[in-house]
This record gives C-alpha cells, structure tokens and sequence, in this order.
C-alpha cells in the first residue's frame, strides 16, 4: 500500500531539512545564552543552569523553543497557507486586546502577563502578518503593479499591526514592520518608493539637526533640505525620466534663483529667502508637468511629485517631532548629537559605547568585563547585549557574531530563490527582512548610531517572546522549503 504524499512529506521532513540553517540557528542560540550569562553574571550565583538567574531562564525559553520547532517540522507544511488570513486575525484581535488589557509598563502596554510569564503580542504578529502577506502574493493571477488596490492590499496587511502597536505605545517594535516593505520590493514595487523612504529619512534628519544657525535667513536645515530636493529633482529627470532638456533648464533656473538670493542677502535685503526658493521649486513643478504633455512623459509628473512630498514633508517635520513623546525626542536629540545627556536619554548608549571600546581587538576574556560586571549598561542582557560580547570578545567576536547573522540572512535569502511557490518565496524574504532590520537598528543603537527604540537582538536579547517569533518564523521557512520537492511550480 503506497503511503499518501502527506505521509511521504513527515517521514521525509529530516532528511530534506536544510541542516546548514539550522546549525546557524543553534550556533546564533547557544552563543545568546552565554552571552546573556555573561551580561548577568552575579558572583553569589555563579550557575549558568540557575533559574534564578536570567541565564537559566534563557535556557528554559530555548527548551521551550526547541519543542516549538518540532512541532512546527511535524506539521503538515499546507497548513501555513491554509489558515494564513484567521492566525492574522487572530493575532491582530490579540494586538488590540492588549491594548486594554495589558499593564503600564514603563509607558508601554503591550505585555500581557499570565502568572509568573510574560509575552509581547507584537514579536507573534510578526509571523502571522508574513504569513498572511505570502497568502496575498500568492493568489490567482496577483501581481503587485496590476493595480493601486493590489498595492492597498499589501501594505494594509503591514500597517494594521503597526497601527495596533503604536497604541500601545511601543514604537520600536512597530518601527520592525517597516523592513517588510523590503519584500514589497522584491516581488515588484517600484524603487522610487524606497527611494521616497530614504528621502523622508534625510529631510527629518536634516531638518532637525541643523536649527542651531541660520542661511538666507532660514534654518540651515531647511535651506540644506531644499538645495537637496532641487539636486534630486535634477537627478530624477535626467536619469529616470531621461529629460535632458528638462534637467538642463530647471538647473538653469535653480543656479540663478540661488545665486540671486544670496546676492540680495549680501545687499542687506531682508527678503522671505525661503518661500523665494520653494516658489522655484514650485514652479519648476509646474514646468515638468507642462513638458510631460509635450514630450508624453509620465515619469515627469513622477518627479514633480516627489518635488513636492519633499517640500510638504519638510514642513511637517517639526510638527511630528513635536508631537513624539518626551523620552523618544531626547533620544532623537542624543543620538543626532544635537544634546548631550550623559546621564539620561544618553547614559544607556555612553555607557554602551564605552565598554565596546574597552574591549579592543580581542577583549578582556569571558566574564572580565568592567562595564558589564559593574552593571554600568542597564538593560545590558536585554537590548544592549551587544555590548557584553564587545567588550568581553573585543572586534573579533563581535565581528563574527555579525558575520554568523550575515551567514544567515544569506541562507535564507538562498532558500528563498529556490521555492516554487510565491508563497514560500514571500515568506522567506518576510524572514530575512524582519532578521536584517533587527540586526542592523539594535548594533546600530548599541554603538550610538540609532535612537534607542528597543529593539532586541534576535536570538541573543534575552526573553521568551523575541526567541519564540523568531525561531517560529525561521522554522516555518525550514519546513516549507522541507517540502519544496513536493509542490509543482
């Protein structure tokens, strides 16, 4: 009697497992603990297996993950797909309900405690919003550019559990969701929407960390902001849109308005310079769009309302920096360099720094750490464990602790090139964009180029939540790439 190819996929399921991921994982896990031991290690209890101790709780969660992981492997891999949208809806019921029911825990209630044990919804709907983003992708006949409400489908699947944990105030772990718009890319969004991304970026930072000074009588932040957006308009229609004549004259035009405000400011003319600047910009709007009905160029109009978004977005910057709440614009303020507050917004990062400098090259040995040991580093088995591997294992082990998630990112994108389905393929690239953004934002935080938004370093930060989405999201990936030789294209 031939066994059903469901019964085939589970006896098949280790022997088509891509062990390489996983010894990864284990490798990535094992080190996680030692490091959280190393960054709580307390002289009375001395024990890395003590559940008294954050590191023997770290291994109770890892147990617990494990099991989590088997199970996953021994399930059927069409379930995933099958109940993709109800786990997302579930998961964004649960995110909702915490906003209710879950304590005030330093401003933020997105915790939900049962008993001795505590776990943040938001690290679970990580899973559930890939999941149901790869169900998406992978209808009948949908393609992403097909339709402006294909692009609505995908990125309301992203911004409903953004929107949910911003009400609970957790807005690092919202921030998290954002890397999948990084998959949106790949299945076919068009670049200049991450390149808008990238300008939003740039007009905030600039807009805010140049105030102190003034030219042409306006911040230098907005007069630094709208010399880029006149160079990017430029760039935009001659490259992308492939208007030479167009770039050609708008330059042409910026140069002259330029040169003449500064020449009447050096007159001693006190003139609006900044409203003269973005009426150029304004009306080289106007002229891009007048030559996109001459030349039957659409992408003109693409650029003028970039031009535009720039100039609109750089007036909102300082109402939504006002209306942030006071500990993130100091740690905006800190991180930028714009205030010093060495023992406040700035402590936690100061102190950061200054044990990954101590450790060197080579560091000063397992458990010899000063900062770490003296509990310099608050939070430094949490957000900043990064810091205890700095300054114990020095440039060498926090380079290959970087180098090992790099491996990994790069195994599961590989794993992601080769699945027949779109579904599979969606997912994978969810994994790796979820796992490069908390890479990058929580060593970025730790060594001061980031605000500090409290983001954990996955399979490292200690806690059960952060252990479990992850090892949950990646295992998933392992079992449907298990079971790839099984699904036709």
């Amino acid at each position: 009697m031939q066994l059903s190819q469901s019964r085939v996929a589970e006896q098949s399921v280790f022997r088509s497992l891509d062990w390489m991921t996983v010894i990864i994982y284990v490798l990535l896990v094992a080190a996680g603990a030692v490091s959280i031991y190393a960054a709580s290690y307390d002289f009375d209890h001395a024990s890395i297996f003590s559940f008294a101790e954050f590191s023997g709780k770290q291994i109770r969660w890892i147990g617990l993950s494990t099991v989590l992981a088997l199970a996953i492997l021994l399930t059927d891999y069409r379930t995933f797909e099958t109940y993709a949208y109800p786990i997302y809806a579930l998961m964004l019921v649960v995110l909702a309900v915490t906003i209710v029911v879950a304590p005030d825990i330093k401003g933020s209630h997105s915790w939900l405690k049962f008993g001795p044990v505590s776990l943040q919804p938001a690290e679970f709907a990580k899973v559930a919003t890939a999941l149901a983003l790869a169900k998406l992708f992978n209808g009948y006949n949908f393609r992403l550019n097909a339709s402006a409400g294909n692009y609505a489908k995908a990125i309301g699947i992203i911004m409903a559990p953004i929107f949910l944990i911003f009400l609970q105030k957790e807005t690092g772990s919202a921030l998290a969701y954002m890397a999948l718009f990084f998959v949106l890319y790949r299945e076919g969004m068009s670049g200049l929407v991450l390149l808008a991304a990238l300008a939003a970026v740039v007009v905030f930072v600039v807009t805010v960390k140049f105030t102190d000074s003034t030219v042409l009588l306006m911040p230098k932040g907005e007069f630094i902001v709208l010399m880029l957006i006149m160079l990017a308009t430029l760039g935009l229609s001659g490259i992308y849109a492939r208007s030479l004549e167009t770039m050609r004259n708008m330059a042409l035009a910026f140069v002259a308005a330029t040169g003449a405000a500064f020449g009447l400011n050096a007159a001693g003319l006190e003139l609006p310079y900044d409203w003269i600047l973005i009426g150029i910009i304004v009306l080289a709007c106007v002229y891009m769009a007048l030559m996109s009905l001459r030349l039957h160029l659409r992408k003109l109009l693409i650029c003028a309302a970039f031009a535009l978004g720039s100039v609109g977005f750089m007036f909102s910057v300082n109402v939504l920096f006002e209306h942030m709440a006071p500990h993130q614009q100091n740690r905006i303020l800190v991180a930028l360099g714009i205030k010093a507050d060495p023992r406040g917004a700035g402590y936690n990062v100061n102190q950061s720094m200054i044990a990954i400098g101590s450790g060197g090259l080579t560091g000063k040995g397992f458990l010899n750490g000063t900062q770490t040991k003296l509990k310099y580093v608050p939070e430094q088995h949490t957000d900043f464990i990064f810091c205890t591997i700095g300054e114990e294992q020095g440039f060498v082990g926090t380079s290959a602790v970087i180098l090992l998630f790099l491996a990994l990112i790069l195994r599961v994108v590989t794993l992601a090139e080769r699945q027949p389905t779109t579904f599979a393929r969606v997912y994978a690239y969810c994994v790796a964009s979820l796992l490069m953004f908390h890479l990058c934002i929580n060593v970025g935080m730790v060594i001061g180029l980031c605000p500090v938004i409290g983001i954990p370093l996955p399979f490292f930060s200690y806690g059960g939540s952060s252990l479990w989405g992850f090892t949950i999201l990646l295992f998933i990936l392992l079992k449907l790439d298990s079971a790839r030789k099984l699904v036709r294209k």
